[in-house]
């Protein structure tokens, strides 16, 4: 149906309603939903309203549209006017001339009102959709802080997210993306915080997409972000109106889609892998220790197995002689070798995540415990491979679900750095941490260094990356802030 509205941006309507009536018919002769109701006007002029069942209000159609027609008193005037401004009960009427407008106005829950003689139509706001409701995201649950998430419906989200920022310097702009679905985008950023330049580029970039359909935000993820095939995340996403209003108080922009729960945030940098969402709502120390292990996490899921299999291939005497000993004697009988037998083994662990994470939550714990118990054991027992590898995978594993928001990069990286130990030993370890961390400070989002927030060696500059100080001690915006807002005030003596 977009594509039929982009056919028709230039086209009006004429002042024979039966033309008009024709013309719509016509674009919605395939659509089961499509009502038209013919209305006798008091005011003394045949009407007709159009919508579309099950995206409207039955009972706001009716009291505040048909009712008000019926019991109209004699027109004065332009007909359209006279209904627009002394007639219909609707909260928001607008008065329009091209067919463009009119079909975004009904395809998004609106009503259409169009009149004999009236080379236009109303468009009445009386969308009545069912949305799932406010309730806590099922994968940012939090011990302590709000329980509210975002729903399918972009405006309970603004409403939302207007609910946390109480200000006026809170911009919303809308943009249409997509030349079948056209979806509804919406780029949030705080006026007095957000760089010019971002918020211009951000624009931009999604000016510039050319798709059918934009169904979430994940899509415009992949098409707007610096670095299209890197394995680390360059925008955030979160289901969180409190997450949400933070970055933007850190001059951070969001992009919110009509349709998802899920809202981007831009630029995103790579200390907010290891942020939590209830770490600004505990204690700063307890929030510290957390910060620290999931750093510390991140470092032992990606090289552990890769360290493990290089001393037990090519640095065995770099091993305590009780502990390679006990190594050898758990892989007498093991038929496959040290590489094969470690792959194996993570393949089998994802397995075990991805199952787990796509089955029933009943069924999920059932699988846990049948996967990491029962077949574990039997495995070792049965001779397939040996207990202390599958004690470094699993540890291994258990450390990676610490950081979620980095879950496909360290499949990819720990898969890496074991082919890179296989065929190096320690020094293929030693390299695949150089180029990890050469890849990430290459790296950038938006403009902004994806290391930013660890270029400073200040206590200001470091105060909310490894660890959390307390409030009163975190004065200064993110460091990339305070460069965008340099870059601000260079534009504006300009």
């Amino acid at each position: 149906m977009s594509a039929i509205i982009n056919d028709q941006d230039s086209r009006t309507l004429g002042r024979s309603l039966d033309e008009n009536l024709a013309l719509f018919r016509e674009i919605f002769s395939l659509d089961a939903t499509f009502r038209l109701r013919d209305v006798q006007s008091g005011a003394g002029v045949r009407c007709c309203l159009l919508y579309l069942d099950g995206m409207v209000n039955s009972e706001l159609v009716n009291q505040s549209i048909v009712r008000p027609l019926i019991l109209a008193s004699p027109a004065e005037g332009d007909v359209a006017d006279f209904l627009e401004h002394r007639v219909l009960y609707a909260n928001d009427v607008n008065r329009k001339e091209k067919l463009t407008d009119l079909l975004r106005g009904l395809l998004y829950g609106d009503s259409v009102l169009l009149m004999e003689g009236a080379a236009c139509g109303l468009v009445i706001n009386s969308k009545g959709w069912r949305t799932r409701g406010i309730s806590e995201p099922d994968n940012e649950t939090v011990l302590q802080g709000p329980r509210e998430g975002f729903d399918e419906a972009a405006m309970l989200n603004l409403a939302q997210l207007r609910r946390k920022l109480l200000t006026p310097d809170l911009c919303i702009e809308m943009l249409r993306i997509g030349r079948r679905t056209d979806t509804l985008v919406f780029v949030c950023y705080l006026d007095s915080l957000a760089s010019p330049h971002l918020v211009k580029k951000v624009k931009e970039r999604l000016s510039e997409i050319d798709i059918d359909g934009i169904l979430d935000t994940n899509y415009l993820n992949e098409l707007i972000r610096d670095r299209k095939y890197s394995v680390f995340k360059t925008c955030g996403t979160t289901e969180r109106p409190d997450v949400v209003a933070s970055k933007l108080l850190e001059g951070r922009v969001a992009i919110m889609v009509d349709g998802t729960p899920v809202v981007l945030t831009v630029p995103y940098l790579f200390s907010e892998n290891f942020q939590s969402d209830e770490d600004y709502y505990l204690n700063f120390w307890v929030s510290s220790v957390g910060r620290f292990l999931r750093y510390l996490c991140f470092f032992i899921t990606v090289s552990v197995p890769a360290i493990y299999l290089a001393l037990l291939t090519y640095h065995k005497r770099l091993i305590p002689t009780f502990l390679l000993l006990s190594a050898a004697q758990s892989r007498g009988g093991v038929p496959f070798s040290s590489f094969v037998e470690c792959l194996m083994l993570i393949l089998i662990l994802e397995i075990l995540k991805e199952t787990g994470a796509r089955m029933p939550q009943n069924l999920g714990h059932t699988l846990s415990i049948v996967g990491g118990l029962v077949v574990g054991q039997a495995a070792v027992e049965a001779r397939l491979v040996s207990a202390p590898m599958l004690i470094v995978v699993a540890v291994s594993g258990i450390a990676g679900l610490m950081v979620p928001r980095l879950r496909a990069a360290v499949f990819y990286l720990r898969l890496g750095m074991v082919l890179l130990a296989v065929g190096l030993g320690l020094p293929g370890c030693f390299l695949g941490l150089t180029l990890i961390l050469a890849r990430i400070v290459e790296l950038s989002s938006f403009g902004v260094s994806y290391t930013r927030s660890l270029e400073d060696p200040t206590v200001q500059g470091l105060k909310d990356t490894v660890v959390r100080l307390p409030w009163g001690m975190m004065k200064k915006r993110p460091a990339f802030n305070r460069n965008l807002r340099r870059q601000r005030r260079k534009q504006e003596r300009k």
